[in-house]
């Protein structure tokens, strides 16, 4: 059964880790446009040198740009039986292009109220070596337990910032759940736990 799915919900819901189950339990890529970017980017494809080209001017990639590296990437042998789309689209616009070059079988939809985003995003303390702390559950120890050095908040997880992100969604990305709610692909996904949450997701894909 071939399985192409988009993800959606707001910054801090849990979709990244959700997509990781998923690409594992169900053998497809996880593509996220950073990724895509990154990767056309580092081998100089004319795509890759063209949206460098507008990033270079502090500019954003315009949409058929994008659209052309997304439509590349779901060509490449690893996306024949599904793929996860993470990150994209982001706008209505996106999703109308995207359907011009892709067939979505259906869009998940995590949903975390906005008030527990903010709190638990803005309680979470990262180090260097990649481990994740909760701020509370620190009780004030400033010190990573896997590597001894320094944990900090990032800026982008500080109350303020997660407001704003939020706010940025609420505008341009929330309009694609009744845009998908309309081509009948949706699903609402309940989080709880993260294997909670997977467990929810699994009874959608089968």
């Amino acid at each position: 059964m071939k399985r192409n799915i988009v993800l959606l919900g707001a910054p801090g819901s849990g979709k990244g880790t959700q997509a990781a189950f998923i690409a594992k339990e169900y053998g497809i890529p996880h593509i996220s446009t950073g990724d895509i970017f990154r990767k056309n980017i580092s081998e100089h494809t004319a795509l890759g040198d063209l949206a460098k080209s507008y990033m270079d001017k502090g500019l954003l990639v315009p949409d058929e740009v994008v659209i052309g590296l997304v439509e590349s990437r779901l060509k490449e042998a690893d996306c024949a039986n599904g793929y996860i789309l993470d990150g994209f689209p982001r706008t209505i616009a996106q999703a109308e292009a995207l359907e011009k070059v892709a067939s979505l079988d259906v869009a998940l939809n995590f949903y975390v109220p906005f008030d527990v985003i903010i709190e638990r995003l803005s309680d979470r303390r990262v180090c260097v070596c990649g481990a994740t702390y909760s701020a509370k559950m620190l009780n004030g120890e400033t010190k990573c337990s896997k590597c001894g050095k320094e944990v900090f908040q990032r800026d982008d997880d500080k109350a303020e910032t997660v407001k704003a992100r939020l706010e940025v969604y609420s505008n341009q990305t929330e309009p694609l759940i009744g845009f998908y709610k309309s081509k009948g692909i949706l699903s609402d996904i309940t989080v709880s736990t993260i294997e909670g949450t997977f467990e929810n997701v699994k009874k959608v894909l089968g």
